[in-house]
Formats: C-alpha cells, sequence, structure tokens
C-alpha cells in the first residue's frame, strides 16, 4: 500500500504545514481508492455478468437465466471492490487517525446491504423461476418471497441500529420485544396477509388462474397474482380488482375451479308458466299431441295405461276430471325432457332433469336442470340461449303462456 503515501509526499512539497497535508493527504487518498475500487466494480461486473450469462446459455436449467435478468451477477460483481476497499481502509485510518469509526461504520453497513440486495435477487430469480413451473404455477409464490425479504430486512435494521449506535444485538432485540405491540399494530396488515397466504395455500382455497366471485369487492374473473397483502383479480371487463389477502379467509367467495374441473356446467334456469293456461288433454286433442316426434312413443304408452286403470276402476270419463289424465303441462315438461336428452351440447351422464318450483303469484316455475358439455363461457351461454329459444317457441303448442307484466294495464289503472 506504499501509492497511499505519495500524496503526502506531494502536498508536503508545495510547502504546506504538517495538519493540511495529513487532511489533504486522507481526502485524496480516499478519492483515489473510490476511483480504483469504481474501476475494479466496473471490469468486475463485464467479465461476471458476462462469464453466468455463458453459462446460462449453455445450461438446461432456466433459474441462471432468471438470476442474469435479477442483476445477482451485477450485485456478486460488488464484493471484489468491497475486497479491496477492506484492504485499503485500515492502512488508510492507521495513518490518519480522523473519521476512522466513521469510515468504519459506513463500510459494514455497505457489506451488510450488499449482501441483503444479492440475497434478494437471488430470490427474486427463484420466485421468477418457480412461476414457470407447471407445478408451482398456482401457487401464491410472491407471498413467500416477500416474507423471507421481509425478515431479512428487519435483520438488517436490527445490525444497522446496532452499528450505528454500538448496542449488542442482544441488547436491542430485548428492546424489540418490549415493543412488539406496537409494532404488531404498524404491521398488522402485514401479519394478517401472511397467515393468510399460508391457510390459502395449505387448504388449497385459491390458485392463480382460478376463477372467483366476491361480490362484496365487486370481483368476478381471474386471480394473476397472489402477494402477502393484496389478490389480484382480472375481472372478465378487463378491469383489475385488488382484494386483501385476508378476506380470503375472513369473508366468504365463490371459486369456480370445481366447475371448471368437471365435466359439465350446470345450467339452472327456469320460465314461468300462467297457472290458468295448464288444462286436460281432450280425448280429440291426442291426435295433434301424437304429430309431435318426441312425443309420440310416450303417448302411446301413457295414453295406454292410463286408459287401462280407468277402465280396471270403472271410471266416470263423461267428467273429465275423474280418473287419470294428461295435461298440457304434463306434456310440455316430458318434451324439454325428451328434447334435452337429444340435444349433443349437454353431458347426459350427468344430471338432467325437469321440475317444478314452488307456485308463485307470478305463475308456475318450470325449472331445467341439467349440464353442458362445454364448459368455455361464451359456448355455455350460446348453448344456454340455443334450449331456452327453443322451449319458449314450444310453449304455445302446447296451448300454455308464459308470465308477462301487463304493464298496459298497470299503467290505465
Amino acid at each position: 500500500m506504499e501509492f497511499l503515501n505519495w500524496a503526502d509526499t506531494f502536498f508536503h512539497d508545495l510547502g504546506f504545514n504538517k495538519e493540511t497535508v495529513a487532511n489533504l493527504g486522507l481526502f485524496t487518498n480516499i478519492i483515489v481508492i473510490i476511483i480504483i475500487a469504481y474501476i475494479i466494480d466496473f471490469i468486475a461486473k463485464k467479465i461476471l455478468t458476462q462469464a453466468i450469462t455463458t453459462v446460462a446459455n449453455k445450461t438446461k436449467t432456466s433459474f441462471d437465466d432468471y438470476l442474469v435478468n435479477n442483476n445477482t451477477a451485477k450485485y456478486i460483481a460488488h464484493l471484489f471492490p468491497l475486497y479491496f476497499i477492506y484492504l485499503t481502509v485500515p492502512v488508510l485510518l492507521d495513518k490518519y487517525s480522523t473519521s476512522d469509526k466513521f469510515l468504519e461504520k459506513g463500510l459494514k453497513i455497505y457489506i451488510i446491504l450488499l449482501f441483503l440486495w444479492i440475497i434478494r435477487s437471488v430470490f427474486r430469480a427463484l420466485r421468477d423461476y418457480l412461476k414457470h413451473k407447471p407445478r408451482y404455477k398456482d401457487k401464491p409464490i410472491d407471498s413467500y418471497i416477500q416474507v423471507v425479504t421481509i425478515v431479512l430486512w428487519m435483520f438488517g435494521v436490527f445490525s444497522f441500529v446496532s452499528i450505528l449506535f454500538n448496542i449488542k444485538t442482544i441488547t436491542f432485540l430485548t428492546a424489540f420485544g418490549s415493543i412488539s405491540a406496537i409494532i404488531i399494530l404498524v404491521f398488522r396488515d402485514t401479519i394478517l396477509g401472511f397467515v393468510a397466504s399460508i391457510t390459502v395455500s395449505v387448504n388449497d382455497m385459491v390458485r392463480i388462474g382460478d376463477w372467483i366471485t366476491i361480490d362484496k369487492f365487486g370481483a368476478d374473473g381471474d386471480v394473476i397474482e397472489i402477494n402477502l397483502a393484496t389478490v389480484k383479480v382480472r375481472n372478465f371487463d378487463n378491469t383489475t380488482t385488488t382484494i386483501p389477502t385476508y378476506s380470503l379467509i375472513s369473508d366468504s367467495f365463490k371459486n369456480w375451479r370445481g366447475m371448471q374441473n368437471s365435466d359439465g356446467r350446470r345450467i339452472k334456469r327456469y320460465i314461468l308458466i300462467k297457472s290458468s293456461s295448464v288444462k286436460f288433454i281432450q280425448p280429440e286433442e291426442l291426435n295433434y299431441y301424437s304429430k309431435i316426434q318426441e312425443l309420440t312413443s310416450y303417448l302411446n304408452h301413457r295414453q295406454t295405461d292410463i286408459d287401462n286403470y280407468n277402465e280396471t276402476n270403472n271410471i266416470d270419463k263423461t267428467l273429465l276430471l275423474n280418473g287419470r289424465n294428461l295435461t298440457n303441462l304434463g306434456l310440455f315438461r316430458k318434451y324439454i325432457m325428451q328434447y334435452l336428452q337429444s340435444h349433443p351440447g349437454l353431458n347426459k351422464e350427468m344430471m338432467l332433469m325437469v321440475r317444478h318450483l314452488q307456485p308463485t303469484e307470478k305463475g308456475i316455475p318450470i325449472e331445467i336442470y341439467c349440464f353442458s358439455k362445454d364448459k368455455v363461457w361464451e359456448n355455455y351461454e350460446h348453448i344456454m340461449a340455443d334450449i331456452f329459444d327453443h322451449i319458449i317457441a314450444s310453449v304455445k303448442y302446447f296451448d300454455l303462456e308464459i308470465f308477462e307484466f301487463n304493464l298496459s294495464h298497470q299503467i290505465k289503472n
């Protein structure tokens, strides 16, 4: 380290006094060390970045590619000028006693920061690497990385305070424990988010890519990110809703993953039939309904059973109400059932039925309950609309009526 002595000689030859020579020499040597450290840092970054990039291009794994993208090589390269400063500063401070503690503390803090940056870049590379793995693509990796980062920075802050104020780590941690209540209050959302992230992951409640619906927040779309504090949902109108992570375990929500993984998507909708339009089928009307192909075989079989029952029990059929009879609503339900069973867009292996619901002042609800084969939203809506277009158009062929509000009557009143 003989080059550190040249400044003293230079300023002494210029005629400065001893104290001025010492101060100018210290300042000049610091500037020289900084310049040399910068040159070493520049060269190290170039060499190390190129070396890691070359290795990354030749290896099969993509993890090293993410290390390059997250500037890990640049942070590691800072270790070389740091080592140079580590060697030169003690020599410099040995001769110039002023500011020795300041430079020593600054160097220690920089060492801690540098290691924090290196570790953070490695974890960020790990995060990006795992996100592109099918096995971890739907896991809340961001939450785990953020927790690790927070813990690292907490230890970093402890170390900074200990170095700056010459406080022992044990003493500082003891004082930290005494103010833990305040810390819990300040970091409440972070702590709750961490607990929620672990709960969501362990119980497999939500994955990235799941379609969820949360009415409270107006969210209805795909989960695109789960981190420590928030969950981001890209709604189907291309807006983004940000939800507190803790709300996933404190509030109710609907996850459509089960539907997406099943063999069909449910269709559950009803139409309202006017009760006044329901009637028994007259014998002379049977020929008309027999022309409906979906009902031909059913009517032949069903009417035979009804006639045999009425004859066996000596039913007086002069009054249509007596005995067993067919109704236009019953035939309509049977027609819908036959139509659904022959529809190519429905999964016949899953539940398929047409049923009555509780009659209301608006009429008799006839509900269609079935599952479409295609679960894609657009195709699902097309299949459902196609089915109900046909059903609504078929109502009049059974001499039935669909309930509608009579607006003109309401206006007159």
